[in-house]
């Protein structure tokens, strides 16, 4: 009675064992796909957010391009008008009211033609004698601007600039004061106001959310109207005291942005939520944002804050998620499927155990398997149709390419080629006036001097265009005996904005004679500008910024090292580093063909390029070039 007992008991706990198994299983897949789902999610949002970082960069280049060129046109004017003889003697003579009259109608002139905001002349005490406005009730002149940083700085005999609320019109504007001197004694100040409003009003007009922040957190400029006079953070008293004494923001209520939550991604960009309210009887809503930030490189200490929506980013990641999460259950739906197809099929072969029906199976398979090789074959055959094809277009298509790359370079230089054609254009008007005004007072000496120095500018202006008319026109594919220096110096003047601007020192060694290479000299130019370019972008963290560039001549070689002070090539970067569409730069600031593209060209040539470390640190990049004959010299 015993032993009948326990034999079912122990198939009970068995099935109940077994049973508990299969949930456990199941749950830990469950949990698996929930996990993978997860994943999805957070892996489609980071790469949104990535593509949203680098778009809001590009985007916040464009504005602080446009920002920079709108001061530096006016950087130079305060100074010009030392130049004025009645300026000089309305200092010295600040009572005569018929000098008042007369440089007030000057100043008044000058601010219609710079189209800026204002143009006022103060003397050493800080108070203004003379104003372009001198017509207007709330006229500057009268008023004592001593207490502002821009007064004390040109005071002190540096350029001032400063951004601040009038306190006469309370307009705001952006503030160039310098000096005014005569024979090397400061008589009073030349100041000229800039309304950056219409910038922002530029802004407003566009679908991006962009605003400009001073040295302090403190926006002033903003496409977005509520957060115009906010703080990204809260002031410290010491700066609140200081933008009290200086009235910077003269009867603005300076409040924080209230942010939500606030979460770092590296290389200056945020993932900010803010509370907003669209009206007032609607409830509060929090809005995600990527906020990405960038200094301008001028000493004002400004940032520049682009904001992108995050909520596209987080529709793409859902949808991910959920596809991810239907694809599973696909999977498991098929799994179930060949479970159910597995059974069924094992016990039709337990219930045949006929050897005729299984060769029958046999044969079948056979047949299928040759069928699925005839579909391999045939497809491996157009494959290599379509890459014979694609052969012939690649070696067609190769001029274009390389015309492509140079109209690229183009398209990055456009900011600086801007900045080299404003300032010269501006001087030209300006010396222009000042030539009037020489002869209609008969200093005829200076006034020719002054026509000299406009023939300089313009001869310039023309060096310029005519440099980038050389750079773009379509290369010759003939071989021809070049100058390398000369090819060179080409190059060089491409990059020399942005040599500057960087802080870069430049280097270059040549053998005391010239040395021609058998070459083309457009597509050469179009390798040093690239490799030039890339020693730049490899320098953009380094402390020491120097570009060396040195020939050499080794019968019958020529050879040409560009060497930068960069972190230098690593072994994974070195073995792909002349692959197409390989490069270590972020996504959307290059394609990875410019060394492909010049690697080919120097082939072509019958040289070589090559690269490898620097001893002293960075890289080096070295071009073999056959050396020029008497009879290709003559050619």
């Amino acid at each position: 009675m015993d032993s009948n007992n326990t034999s079912p008991l122990s198939w009970r706990q068995r099935l109940a064992q077994r049973s508990a198994h299969k949930a456990m299983a199941w749950g830990v897949v469950l949990a698996a796909c929930l996990a993978i789902v997860w994943l999805v999610y957070f892996w489609t949002e980071r790469i949104a957010i990535g593509k949203l970082q680098a778009s809001g960069a590009q985007r916040l280049e464009v504005y602080v391009s446009s920002l920079e060129n709108a001061l530096e046109k006016y950087d130079f004017l305060p100074k010009t008008l030392e130049l004025n003889r009645d300026v000089i003697r309305l200092l010295q003579h600040p009572e005569d009211p018929v000098l008042v009259d007369t440089v007030n109608n000057y100043l008044e002139q000058m601010n219609a033609q710079a189209k800026s905001s204002t143009i006022f002349i103060s003397n050493l005490d800080g108070n203004t004698r003379a104003a372009s406005n001198w017509q207007r009730p709330d006229s500057f002149i009268g008023d004592n601007i001593a207490f502002r940083p821009y007064a004390q700085d040109a005071l002190r005999g540096t350029p001032g600039r400063f951004y601040g609320v009038g306190t006469t019109r309370l307009e705001p504007g952006y503030f160039f004061a310098h000096g005014i001197y005569q024979n090397g004694r400061m008589l009073g100040l030349a100041t000229v106001k800039l309304n950056l409003e219409n910038l922002e009003k530029r802004w407003v007009q566009g679908a991006d959310k962009v605003m400009l922040a001073d040295e302090h957190g403190v926006i002033f400029l903003s496409s977005v109207a509520d957060w115009k006079y906010k703080t990204l953070a809260p002031l410290s008293p010491a700066v609140i005291e200081e933008i009290n004494r200086t009235r910077q923001y003269y009867s603005k209520q300076l409040d924080t942005i209230p942010f939500v939550s606030d979460r770092q991604l590296g290389n200056g960009a945020r993932v900010i939520s803010v509370r907003e309210q669209e009206r007032a009887d609607a409830p509060q809503k929090i809005t995600s944002s990527v906020m990405t930030q960038m200094k301008l490189k001028s000493p004002n200490g400004w940032t520049f804050i682009y904001l992108s929506d995050l909520a596209q980013a987080k529709a793409s990641a859902r949808s991910a998620a959920a596809f991810s999460g239907v694809l599973l259950g696909f999977f498991v739906l098929l799994f179930f499927y060949v479970r159910q197809r597995r059974a069924a099929v094992a016990q039709k072969l337990r219930a045949r155990e006929d050897l005729q029906h299984a060769y029958d199976n046999l044969e079948t398979m056979v047949e299928e398997r040759t069928s699925e090789l005839n579909a391999m074959t045939q497809s491996l055959s157009q494959e290599i149709e379509v890459r014979s094809k694609a052969e012939q277009k690649l070696h067609i298509t190769q001029n274009e390419l390389f015309q492509a790359g140079k109209m690229a370079v183009l398209g990055q230089m456009s900011a600086s080629i801007t900045h080299e054609l404003n300032q010269p254009l501006t001087a030209l008007r300006t010396m222009s006036d000042n030539a009037v005004i020489l002869l209609e007072r008969g200093r005829l000496d200076d006034a020719r001097r002054n026509l000299a120095k406009i023939s300089q500018i313009a001869a310039r202006m023309g060096t310029i265009t005519g440099q980038l008319k050389v750079f773009a026109r379509k290369s010759t594919t003939s071989l021809t005996s070049v100058s390398i220096p000369t090819a060179i110096s080409n190059a060089l003047f491409l990059v020399e904005r942005r040599l500057q601007v960087e802080n870069v020192r430049f280097t270059l060694q040549l053998p005391p004679d010239d040395i021609f290479a058998v070459c083309e000299s457009n597509r050469l130019e179009q390798v040093l500008v690239n490799l030039y370019a890339n020693a730049l972008d490899a320098m953009n963290g380094s402390e020491v910024r120097s570009l060396r560039v040195t020939v050499e001549c080794q019968a019958p070689l020529v050879l040409i090292h560009v060497a930068d002070t960069g972190p230098g090539l690593s072994t994974e970067v070195y073995e792909h580093l002349f692959e197409p569409f390989f490069t270590t730069k972020p996504q959307g600031l290059g394609l990875g063909l410019g060394l492909a593209i010049s690697e080919q060209i120097t082939r072509q040539f019958g040289g070589l390029l090559r690269a490898d470390n620097a001893p002293g640190g960075g890289a080096i990049f070295t071009i073999e070039l056959q050396m020029a004959t008497q009879e290709d010299k003559h050619v």
